[in-house]
């Protein structure tokens, strides 16, 4: 019940700005202590080992808090924690932003899709303004609501926030960089451990509530992505919206010549595929709150 109260008031409440503007929110909190750590840590010849042992000490902190958290009496702390490190209605607003903004112009769409997207955008035309949102909306439905919500199922709050500090920490230091390649090593393979699982699920979701009769076209595609756990939600809600996501993209200037993931689908994308993919992101986020409850029932 309590899994299921959270998802809940996340949809509702999302992250109010009137809060996070007076307040730091836990995961910028979790980022300040990665950076310390990087900055402190991200040195010498043992840079390998000490980004292990930064991973390791953080997930005792993280696991620690929570089971502290864990073991107030009631619910209440553990349904508004969850809430909190959830991001659904967050991941709505934003990817529905850059359908809003790619309609009055190229150049809004532009801007809004920087907001969420690590590659180049100056030069983007209108398909590749929507394919950026929707492989957004993709990758951070399993990141950032499917993942949370089943480590918390699994552990409780220790999960829960030990799944958050691996999943900030991989997206702070865990790149193939010179700076990053030895230090984030460690925080890059956990993070795609701890993923394994619920990037599979999210797929699954999305295949089912999008009607596909097979999902032979998910496990074709979802191997040629260059993460081994963020092409299975891009496969699926490719193949869901029958549109063909990732494909070249430039990164600080040079071009790279990544696969397109279902090829075959459309090229020429819009606002309205942007809309599409906001509405497979709340039927799925429906389907997973009906197996939480399913399984609350079970239980």
């Amino acid at each position: 019940m309590t899994l299921i109260l959270g998802m809940l008031l996340d949809a509702v409440m999302g992250e109010p700005r009137w809060l996070w503007s007076r307040i730091p929110h836990p995961a910028v909190l979790m980022g300040r202590l990665i950076g310390w750590c990087d900055r402190s840590f991200n040195k010498g010849d043992r840079r390998r080992l000490m980004g292990i042992l930064t991973v390791v000490e953080c997930c005792i902190a993280a696991g620690a808090l929570g089971w502290a958290l864990q073991a107030l009496p009631g619910q209440v702390i553990d349904i508004i924690i969850l809430a909190v490190l959830l991001a659904q209605k967050s991941l709505v607003q934003h990817v529905q932003a850059v359908g809003d903004a790619l309609r009055l112009s190229l150049g809004d769409g532009r801007r809004a899709v920087a907001m969420i997207v690590g590659r180049d955008t100056s030069d983007m035309d209108r398909s590749a303004v929507a394919r950026g949102a929707i492989e957004s909306a993709a990758e951070n439905l399993s990141d950032g609501v499917i993942a949370p919500a089943f480590w918390f199922a699994i552990a409780g709050l220790p999960g829960l926030l030990i799944y958050k500090i691996v999943n900030t920490a991989d997206s702070m230091i865990g790149y193939h960089t010179p700076q990053h390649e030895e230090f984030g090593w460690a925080a890059a393979r956990l993070d795609d451990l701890l993923n394994l699982i619920p990037a599979r699920l999210t797929a699954a979701l999305i295949w089912l509530i999008s009607g596909r009769p097979a999902p032979g076209g998910i496990l074709r595609d979802a191997p040629l992505h260059r993460s081994p756990n963020a092409g299975w939600p891009e496969a699926a809600m490719a193949h869901g919206l029958d549109i063909a996501l990732s494909g070249p993209r430039s990164y600080d200037g040079a071009m790279r010549d990544f696969p397109f993931v279902n090829e075959t689908g459309a090229h020429d994308l819009t606002a309205d595929h942007i809309d599409q993919s906001v509405t497979i992101l709340w039927k799925t986020w429906g389907g997973a709150l009906a197996l939480a409850a399913i399984t609350a029932l079970l239980a």
